[in-house]
């Protein structure tokens, strides 16, 4: 019986189909030449609206890709899907579409409904699992929420900006008789954070970033300013928008249930009981099950040490790039699921994150790829499943089954690979800082 790997790509919060960029095909044409017994295919979930409960998405996602799958198990006359399946399924999510596939794995094992209540709530796996989920390879997905860095080195860098946008409106206020000028605008932006900054506000945060921090490895020096950076973003908000904010108080009250729908998408991010359950549940599938389970996060590199090197130390504290992430990582032996792919050209967590896909933005690119494509083949290389497959030939399509990713045949694909061999890796002697002359 012939089989059929399946490549599942899930975007993640305000993403959409081109978020992966040429990775799906490029996953695909490297996997199909190191797994020749099977078919491997690729498809994209559909951009999806971000917003509202996540388990509306997760039921919605589990919908489609069951029936993907069955066209495809109809397609290789599959005597019996449910007991052996002839199709297994990679899901590879970036970001919370991580999540999305940690909550469909967990869905789908204990076999119970989709509801409003995120099913990490559940203990005990079912005996059944269709579709097949072989493993969940995610890309900087937040399992234990974002690193406090994040908001720190993010406020550390446009505090400036924020303090002389509040000193123009300031004076501006003054010169038309609004309110008392300043002679100090930027000591009155300090002063603003103060009164934004009261006992409760201050202990909110406190809190906040404590909770997140929880279970995780031991922190860097700069997460201590966390309480500092969420009292900063406040005040800047306030200080270089307040005036904008209240002429368009009318488009903005219009707007506040949209805002308020896509925060609840994302507040699973918020609730660190919640995320280190999930975790824990999808660690335990994996070694219970054998379902393979890996995350892929960003960290920083060259460019920031370079940074590092060459200025004062900032208010956060000089921290090495590889210490910079986007993600929150576990300690002990939780540790064993994160890889590392570090982006030696950004200088900020959130870009590297933004631009995991982008060659010629991430010079790590190539190495990523490649441990991705190690790291699905270890998954199903030594599985009955794929030692009894009859070997894929050349010319197997998928039965009359179309999808997305086949509307263009093997010509996409030349034209994929052509482009990429246009993006010239880093030559050997200068991989100490290859982007040098960009920074």
């Amino acid at each position: 019986m012939k089989k059929t790997l399946l490549l599942c790509f899930i975007h993640g919060f305000k993403g959409g189909d081109d978020t992966f960029g040429n990775f799906p095909s490029h996953l695909k044409a490297v996997l199909q030449h190191a797994l020749p017994n099977v078919k491997v295919l690729e498809v994209t979930y559909p951009k999806y609206e971000t917003r509202g409960d996540l388990g509306e998405c997760v039921g919605r996602f589990r919908e489609w890709l069951l029936n993907k799958i069955i066209d495809l198990e109809v397609a290789n006359a599959t005597p019996s899907p449910t007991v052996d399946p002839s199709v297994h399924t990679i899901l590879v999510g970036h970001s919370m579409g991580g999540i999305v596939a940690a909550e469909t794995l967990l869905s789908i094992v204990n076999e119970q409904p989709i509801h409003s209540q995120s099913t990490s709530q559940s203990s005990e796996p079912g005996s059944l699992m269709f579709p097949y989920i072989h493993g969940i390879l995610a890309f900087d997905t937040p399992y234990l929420g974002i690193a406090p860095g994040v908001v720190a080195h993010g406020a550390e860098k446009h505090w400036a900006t924020a303090s002389s946008a509040y000193a123009a409106y300031n004076n501006l206020a003054g010169a038309f008789g609004w309110g008392a000028k300043s002679s100090d605008g930027a000591s009155t932006a300090v002063g603003a954070s103060k009164m934004i900054a009261s006992s409760q506000t201050t202990a909110t945060a406190a809190k906040a970033v404590n909770d997140a921090n929880s279970g995780t490895a031991t922190v860097p020096l700069w997460q201590k300013y966390g309480k500092a950076a969420l009292v900063a973003g406040a005040a800047g908000a306030v200080a270089a928008g307040g005036a904008a904010a209240y002429l368009k108080r009318g488009q903005i009250s219009e707007g506040w249930a949209f805002a308020t729908s896509h925060l609840e998408f994302v507040g699973s991010l918020a609730r660190p009981e919640e995320l280190r359950r999930r975790l824990a549940n999808v660690v335990r599938l994996s070694e219970e099950l054998h379902v393979g389970f890996a995350n892929m996060y960003t960290a920083l590199g060259h460019a920031v040490n370079a940074q590092n090197e060459k200025k004062a130390a900032p208010w956060t504290g000089k921290v090495a790039g590889i210490d910079r992430t986007f993600c929150n990582l576990p300690k002990g032996e939780l540790k064993r699921f994160f890889i590392p792919a570090v982006n030696d050209k950004a200088t900020e967590e959130t870009w590297a994150h933004m631009s995991m896909f982008e060659p010629r933005s991430n010079p790590g690119y190539y190495t990523m790829s490649e441990t991705a494509k190690e790291t699905i083949v270890e998954w199903v290389e030594g599985t009955a499943w794929y030692s009894e497959s009859e070997a894929a030939s050349s010319g197997m399509g998928t039965g009359g089954v179309v999808l997305d990713d086949e509307e263009g045949g093997d010509e996409d694909e030349m034209e994929v690979e052509e482009g990429f061999e246009k993006v010239q890796k880093p030559q050997e002697d200068n991989l100490a800082n290859p982007w040098r002359d960009e920074l």
